[in-house]
């Protein structure tokens, strides 16, 4: 599905259209309709980890959401190989209005959240089968 951003992906401020496709249920992909780049791998922080976050007002208002809306809510991921060394920002979420196919990207302030980090590695939310069966 294509959308029109509305707050822009930070270092990607004339990006205007974006296209996200479903993967699994864990990563989808986000990307530029208008040209090659950017590609982003989105992940959905629901499955990883307990997370939530006040949408401010203006992006609220941005983004045309109310209490109906039909949000999907992702994270972007910095791919690593291993992919166990892969990082995910649970600081600048991307938040999609499917109702209004509209788009933006929200920072949010590290003192307000101290819990979420914008590099966290996605191996810390895996629990390792070898290590368990050990224990």
């Amino acid at each position: 599905m294509e959308f029109e951003v509305k707050s822009p992906i930070l270092g990607f401020e004339g990006v205007m259209r974006m296209s996200l496709e479903k993967i699994d249920d864990l990563f989808m992909r986000l990307r530029n309709c208008d040209g090659e780049a950017p590609t982003f791998t989105m992940v959905n922080p629901f499955i990883l980890r307990d997370y939530s976050f006040e949408i401010p007002i203006a992006m609220k208002i941005l983004l045309d959401i109310d209490d109906n809306s039909s949000l999907l809510i992702l994270n972007m991921m910095v791919i690593s190989n291993p992919l166990e060394n892969s990082t995910v920002n649970f600081l600048a979420p991307v938040l999609f209005n499917f109702d209004k196919q509209t788009m933006g990207q929200v920072v949010l302030e590290s003192t307000k959240y101290p819990q979420y980090g914008i590099a966290e590695p996605i191996s810390i939310f895996f629990v390792n089968e070898e290590n368990e069966a050990t224990q």
